[in-house]
């Protein structure tokens, strides 16, 4: 698009303000309990004024500005401002290891950190400075640069940390893409899941280009997003699974009134298959979505209930962009044949950019971000692994989705991440770490030997077992499959369960 044609999200704020000042734009459910609206007017005010003070901090179109708050009424007008003077947000989780942390401050070279954070070297504010700017004007601003696009951090977790950048990215483009998942102009929307992941940002800002009223959970907590879709009528909500696992297992789901919601769009992490089911009976096929794609937007697939019905495990058919399945050797495969995903835009043009790393791209524009996958002969795709998380035990490759697909349809099982471990007879030995649905009468190693030998081959089927609580995640709900590794490089712990029938 044209930048001197492009309608900013600052300008999109502004006319709808004017449209309707009084009208909620804001709601903040706080963890401590109360609520807080913020009308459109004062949205709009309140970046102007914030707009100004950052101006005196030294932040200019070009600078990035990083925020390490919680998701916050805060969060939302700094990032407002921020974007009204044309300079770049990286959101970064409040919490965030300080190893992990300073890795990607130095990729990000921030003009300001807004954050709680009083052991780094960047120029700094706090999350009250952004409301203590009364003394600012709050008029509209004299400039009106292009959209700066988004930044989101990624990669620390699993390796080396980076920084995935696009310039080009607008929410008020993104808006459109809302009524392909369920959304429509004018919809209440609640933010469960935290502002620092690329999904839940998209929903928000593209929301709020969509005239959305946005309900702000602090952080998340099953039976208060319960008690909000209720009192609210909120009609869609990003949540990815590991959030819908922690609604749909509330005692009392079934009789809770979820009838406002037109739809809900899950991504981030595989979607169980009874998951799935369950939402799709809980409200409808039709309002479940499910996106498959990556931060760097090279591509993305979607897929509604009803079809997935039809396709069960898939992710869908591109939307956007084309798909090539591809072998170590850069070979197309078949259908039905598992390879590396590489994705392109229907348009050709990738436009992210990497800061602390380099993009994998073939040489006729495809790339990819290292998922596993297969496609079948109508065109839907379908997840095998992460390469980074295949297994190789004696020379074959087990895909842990694949098995984790299977243990997690045993009725005692709540979830589960299959990890390899090193074995002197193997090379990695196939390990599962079970999560129970009640820890207190977990299924026994022989019950899920058996239960997994019904469907898989023998060599996928896991030799050891262990229970745990509950699985270790990161807060968009993707399990931390690194740390359970990196814990058992030992290749044996005394939680490690053989079941009896042996090998």
């Amino acid at each position: 698009m044209d930048v001197e044609t492009e309608r900013t999200f600052g300008r999109q704020i502004a006319a709808l303000a004017a449209e309707h000042p009084d009208k909620p734009a804001l709601i903040f459910a706080a963890t401590a309990g109360f609520e807080m609206a913020v009308s459109w007017w004062e949205y709009e005010k309140a970046t102007n004024r914030l707009a100004r003070y950052l101006i005196d901090r030294g932040v200019t179109a070009g600078s990035m500005v990083v925020i390490g708050l919680w998701n916050s009424v805060e969060h939302v007008v700094l990032t407002t401002a921020a974007w009204k003077l044309g300079a770049l947000v990286l959101p970064l989780r409040a919490a965030l290891p300080a190893h992990e942390r300073d890795q990607i401050l130095a990729l990000a070279q921030p003009a300001l950190v807004c954050a709680e954070w009083d052991d780094i070297d960047w120029p700094t504010m706090s999350r009250s400075e952004t409301i203590l700017t009364y003394a600012y004007d709050d008029q509209p601003l004299d400039i009106d640069p292009p959209h700066p696009g988004k930044a989101i951090a990624s990669g620390g977790s699993t390796g080396r940390s980076k920084i995935i950048t696009d310039p080009t990215w607008n929410p008020v483009e993104y808006s459109a893409r809302g009524s392909k998942l369920g959304a429509r102009h004018g919809s209440v929307q609640l933010l469960a899941a935290p502002l620092y992941h690329n999904s839940p940002f998209l929903s928000a800002y593209g929301g709020l280009a969509d005239d959305h009223v946005l309900v702000i959970m602090e952080r998340f907590d099953a039976d208060r997003a319960l008690d909000l879709i209720e009192k609210y009528k909120v009609n869609y909500a990003y949540m990815p699974p590991i959030i819908l696992r922690r609604i749909y297992l509330r005692p009392g789901i079934a009789e809770r009134d979820l009838s406002s919601i037109e739809g809900i769009q899950s991504s981030a992490a595989p979607c169980p298959e009874w998951l799935k089911r369950a939402w799709i009976d809980l409200i409808g096929a039709e309002k479940v979505y499910e996106v498959y794609g990556s931060t760097e937007g090279i591509g993305a697939t979607i897929i509604r209930g009803d079809e997935w019905l039809a396709h069960p495990g898939s992710v869908g058919r591109s939307s956007g962009s084309e798909i090539r399945i591809q072998d170590a050797d850069g070979n197309a495969l078949l259908p039905g044949e598992v390879g590396e995903i590489f994705m392109r835009p229907a348009s050709g043009e990738v436009t992210y950019r990497y800061i602390g790393a380099e993009p994998k791209s073939t040489a006729d524009g495809f790339q990819s971000v290292g998922d596993l996958g297969w496609l079948d002969d109508d065109g839907y795709l379908n997840i095998a692994d992460r390469r980074t998380d295949l297994i190789i035990t004696g020379g074959a490759n087990v895909y842990p989705a694949e098995v984790e697909a299977v243990l997690g349809t045993h009725p005692l099982v709540d979830d589960v991440a299959v990890i390899g471990v090193p074995d002197e007879d193997w090379g990695r030995r196939v390990h599962a770490v079970v999560q129970p649905r009640d820890p207190a009468s977990p299924p026994t190693p022989e019950a899920l030997d058996q239960h997994a030998r019904n469907d898989l081959t023998s060599y996928k089927v896991p030799k050891t077992y262990e229970f745990l609580p509950a699985l270790p995640r990161n807060e968009a709900g993707k399990i931390r499959r690194s740390d359970l590794v990196r814990e058992r490089e030992s290749g044996w712990t005394s939680a490690m369960v053989r079941p009896k029938r042996g090998e």
